[in-house]
């Protein structure tokens, strides 16, 4: 990290830090503060509803109390006028009293009276509460609140409901009243939601003040550097130009080296224990056998010389291209492992650069190493093409896939030394993988960084035109 970064970064984290903890903070109390308001503010709503349903229920015994004093009525008499005044006063648009005997069967119920004469003590609402059961609880030691969920006429659905009750001691009879409080969840709801905005919008406020000043700081701190940060990524991109090309001509040079110096070697003692195997003939069977042995193990250490130098530069890539090459190796690897591979790879109609074409070879190479010893795959697709101005390589699998985080992280270098190398070359490296679900590895290049060498080589190569889609980007 340089040292102006670093400079940068003092300046940005400490404004950064102390508005981001101002901000939490001061949006924590204020929704502190809303909250305590919101719960008294509920909390009165609650208490005017109980008070209300109180002075209902007085309301109703003022109604019956003429016709309990009466003693010229009989009890049934008695009964059946209560029910018929209280089946009568109705408040609001949802208020009504109802009246339940103590073995829990409606007696009164203006609203549902479907339900008068039926035996709800086993009822429960929509939460599991047995409701009768509670009021009737409630009425026998003195009277008081409940919550539960009740039909309400105005819409048809279940709502939440506080209901109030008292005892009829006379006959045992629970007499109640309730008031839908959904008004109340909704009044706090829309309240609670106002105090979201108001904290959502002050807190995006002050964020957006923070992020314009930093966004203006970092401008200004990018446009003082920006010829300088230019200069250093030239630099370090020809450094990594030249670091490549070294190492692929060390690879070069020591691939040649294995095969016109060892392997011709290796050819002619080959070809000198032959001559010694004819020289023995039968003479002597048991060194004819040894000359023999001698023969194949030298035929093998041929081959693996000649593998090894393919595999360190392979001709094919620097007479035919990238495509041929890729082609052979992918020849190689279906022969070797039996695997169905499908291959999308056009011809080209021109040259990548050398870099670039010597990185994707390596790719192939390392993808098709790690699908062989680790995929459990049946088939394997590469693809190669152009999109606008970009050249990609894909390879998909339908392995046993892998965790990409954990593998990056861990101690193996395959899969990191493939995306270092993409990115030295200013190209994006990807992979996807997940458990049991295969495998993609894909890397893309923009040419537009290599348009100035692309040019160099189509005024070297006339017959080697460009792609459609790069024709009109280059420069003259």
């Amino acid at each position: 990290m340089s040292l102006k970064t670093k400079i940068l970064l003092l300046a940005l984290v400490p404004l950064m830090l102390v508005t981001t903890s101002i901000t939490l903070i001061s949006a924590q109390q204020v929704k502190r503060l809303s909250e305590t308001e919101i719960a008294i503010f509920e909390h009165n709503l609650l208490e005017s509803k109980r008070t209300e349903l109180q002075h209902y229920v007085s309301l109703a015994m003022s109604s019956i109390s003429p016709i309990l004093n009466r003693t010229d009525l009989s009890e049934e008499e008695a009964q059946e006028q209560v029910k018929a005044v209280l089946a009568a006063i109705t408040f609001g648009s949802d208020g009504y009293f109802f009246v339940y005997d103590k073995h829990g069967v409606n007696l009164v119920h203006p609203i549902q009276p479907e339900l008068v004469g039926l035996n709800l003590i086993d009822m429960q609402d929509a939460q599991g509460d047995f409701v009768i059961q509670r009021l009737l609880e409630l009425s026998h030691t003195g009277g008081g609140y409940h919550h539960y969920m009740w039909n309400k006429p105005s819409n048809g659905q279940e709502s939440e409901k506080i209901g109030y009750v008292i005892e009829l001691p006379r006959w045992n009879w629970m007499l109640g009243t309730g008031l839908y409080i959904d008004d109340i969840a909704e009044e706090v709801a829309k309240i609670r939601h106002e105090v979201k905005l108001n904290i959502r919008n002050t807190f995006f406020t002050v964020l957006a003040i923070t992020t314009i000043t930093i966004g203006l700081i970092v401008v200004f701190v990018i446009l003082f550097n920006v010829h300088e940060h230019r200069l250093a990524d030239s630099r370090l991109k020809e450094l990594v130009h030249k670091t490549v090309q070294f190492q692929e001509s060390e690879r070069r040079r020591f691939s040649r080296e294995l095969h016109d110096g060892i392997n011709q070697l290796l050819v002619s003692a080959k070809f000198r224990l032959e001559l010694g195997a004819d020289s023995v003939g039968d003479k002597n069977p048991k060194a004819q056998s040894h000359l023999a042995k001698a023969s194949a193990v030298m035929n093998e250490a041929i081959q693996e010389i000649r593998r090894i130098s393919h595999d360190l530069r392979p001709s094919a890539l620097d007479d035919l291209g990238l495509i041929p090459a890729m082609t052979m190796v992918l020849d190689e690897f279906r022969l070797r492992t039996g695997m169905t591979v499908e291959q999308n790879t056009p011809p080209c109609r021109m040259r990548l650069p050398e870099e670039i074409e010597t990185t994707l070879y390596r790719i192939v190479q390392e993808a098709l190493t790690n699908v062989e010893r680790h995929s459990e795959a049946k088939h394997l697709k590469v693809t190669t093409g152009w999109h606008k101005d970009t050249f990609h390589l894909t390879l998909v699998d339908d392995g046993v896939g892998f965790n990409v985080h954990d593998v990056m992280s861990g101690s193996g270098i395959g899969l990191r030394n493939m995306r270092e190398r993409v990115e030295f070359l200013s190209g994006d490296f990807i992979i996807e993988s997940a458990p049991r679900q295969g495998t993609l590895v894909r890397a893309q290049f923009p040419m537009h960084s290599w348009q100035p060498l692309l040019l160099q080589e189509k005024n070297m190569s006339s017959d080697d035109p460009l792609p459609d889609n790069l024709t009109g980007q280059l420069p003259g």
